[in-house]
């Protein structure tokens, strides 16, 4: 993923990760999108992006 952002938004896989901007949101469904592709759930949960080497 891109982020077209300024400053860029952080990586999935890095510690500040959940800094990115929401992209899209579905809190009525429980979870958002971020910018770096990580999915965030209102239970602190997380899922990451399976990142692979260029």
């Amino acid at each position: 993923m891109t982020c077209h952002h300024e400053p860029a938004c952080p990586a999935a896989d890095s510690k500040d990760a959940r800094a990115a901007r929401v992209s899209s949101d579905h809190w009525e469904q429980g979870w958002a999108l971020l910018c770096n592709g990580l999915l965030v759930f209102d239970d602190e949960g997380t899922l990451t992006p399976h990142l692979t080497a260029a």
